[in-house]
């Protein structure tokens, strides 16, 4: 018997491929990040946006694939309810890629939430920065006064 379930189980290899792609692209933004390489973080933000687009659009249309076998079986559309629906065998196959699904789909969302806290560090650190030169640029007596008479000249431009 054909397998009722090959065009999901294609999009669901084909996401897993580029969220491996993903993944590998992902940990050469922490690299960039964490050595402060700006210009390798702005070669790598096109790829990294790219592949998020990708790995959308193959889940909807897996989702889209997920509800059409739904309907053709008369069931759920629910993973359960479509393996239940399945010869052992296929439905094995089915569930083991599912998990394999799963499993990646947290190991990309973790490294993207890395990410994302590595930014809002340096972000956090860059602001601190700054205001601490601002500061020491304002003040009335130090070795930096007397080489701008408006006030809050560094404060104004900054604003």
């Amino acid at each position: 018997m054909a397998k009722k379930t090959k065009q999901l189980q294609t999009l669901w290899w084909d996401w897993l491929s580029t969220a491996e792609r993903l993944l590998l692209s992902l940990h050469e933004q922490t690299a960039a990040l964490t050595l402060r390489r700006v210009e390798r973080l702005e070669e790598i933000q096109p790829e990294i946006d790219g592949l998020l687009v990708r790995m959308k659009n193959i889940d909807d249309q897996a989702v889209t694939s997920a509800k059409g076998l739904a309907e053709e079986f008369g069931c759920e559309p629910d993973l359960r309810s479509l393996v239940d629906m399945l010869e052992k065998a296929e439905a094995q196959e089915v569930q083991s890629i599912a998990n394999r699904v799963i499993v990646v789909g947290r190991n990309v969302q973790e490294v993207i939430d890395r990410n994302k806290a590595l930014i809002e560090n340096e972000l956090e650190y860059v602001n601190g920065t700054l205001a601490l030169v601002s500061k020491v640029a304002n003040e009335q007596q130090g070795p930096y006064t007397g080489k701008a008479k408006a006030g809050n000249l560094v404060l104004d431009n900054v604003a």
